[in-house]
């Protein structure tokens, strides 16, 4: 899963959740934007509750701790770092998916992915990595 969409691929995220760095990345930015911790103050992956857990559940709860802390989001920019698998058939329903749920139009909310140039882990397909930016407006 990335950026909560199932993307084909032989290999796998390991992860106690559902392995989605995508919103992961973003639930981090978002919280640290609100200056609420992070992902793993708030699911522990010690927790079973959060074991195997869709992570659009995740951004769901963290958007609720931002309205009641009373922000709101206005906008998002995610880069996607992995060599294989190729991401730019999937990036738009991506952002069909996501959008929505931080309220923003397509136009405030934008997500990319580029390679390593086959250097690192990542560049040997080992991994995959997320960076989240956001800015936050107080209601």
């Amino acid at each position: 899963m990335l950026g909560g969409v199932e993307i084909p691929h032989e290999q796998g995220l390991i992860a106690h959740s559902d392995g989605d760095v995508v919103i992961h990345a973003l639930c981090d930015a978002l919280l640290g934007a609100a200056a609420l911790g992070d992902i793993g103050h708030h699911f522990p992956e010690t927790s079973p509750e959060f074991e195997d857990a869709d992570s659009r559940r995740l951004l769901r709860h963290v958007m609720a701790l931002l309205k009641a802390h009373g922000f709101k989001i206005s906008n998002g920019d995610i880069t996607i770092v992995a060599q294989v698998p190729k991401l730019a058939p999937y990036i738009p329903t991506m952002g069909e998916r996501l959008a929505p749920e931080l309220g923003l139009p397509p136009q405030r909310f934008n997500i990319k992915a580029t390679t390593t140039g086959r250097m690192g882990y990542i560049g040997r397909g080992e991994g995959v990595a997320a960076y989240a930016v956001v800015l936050l407006e107080e209601k």
